[in-house]
């Protein structure tokens, strides 16, 4: 998964690590140079749409709003939007054959079948990764030719959810 920040033409990835209640940066690159992470940790809140982000050992708190793809997130009294160009999404990379969790967490809702035909940006599975939910999306239109995981699976980042075919 690929993230850019407000109109910036960089692309950053991440790899998240899950350490119990919180994840944490362990890896990240920007336009596919490896930069030192520094210490970052993200945990969910009692409060909708708010994150704890402990950032060399300093908590935060942070609000989030999805729209579409991109995310609104309020912190520091500042607003940054990150767009986000995960595989399925609407504004998503070139498309491969699967479709690929873009962290861990669990599917709440599968909405298609194997053998179905679905259409491009139609949402084929809804997951939930730190109270929020991310919708798989197709990239093109196609006929879904495997389903790996089923409603209340765990998957990990980077599990292959869903494949399609022409």
């Amino acid at each position: 998964m690929e993230w850019s920040i407000g109109d910036e033409s960089e692309r950053y990835s991440v790899v998240m690590s899950n350490d119990g209640e919180a994840m944490s940066l362990s890896n990240i690159t920007m336009d596919g140079q490896e930069i030192e992470p520094p210490n970052l940790q993200v945990s969910s809140d009692a409060s909708s749409g708010r994150l704890i982000v402990e950032i060399e050992g300093i908590p935060k708190f942070a609000h989030v709003a999805r729209v579409g793809d991109d995310w609104w997130i309020h912190l520091d009294g500042r607003a940054h939007v990150v767009k986000g160009y995960e595989k399925g999404s609407q504004k998503g990379q070139e498309a491969d054959s699967g479709l690929t969790a873009p962290m861990p967490g669990t599917i709440l809702e599968v909405s298609v079948k194997k053998g179905q035909r679905v259409r491009e940006g139609q949402t084929l599975m809804v997951m939930e990764a730190m109270k929020m939910e991310h919708k798989i999306q197709a990239p093109s239109n196609g006929e879904v030719s495997q389903v790996h995981f089923q409603e209340g699976d765990r998957v990990d980042m980077g599990s292959v959810l869903i494949e399609l075919a022409d």
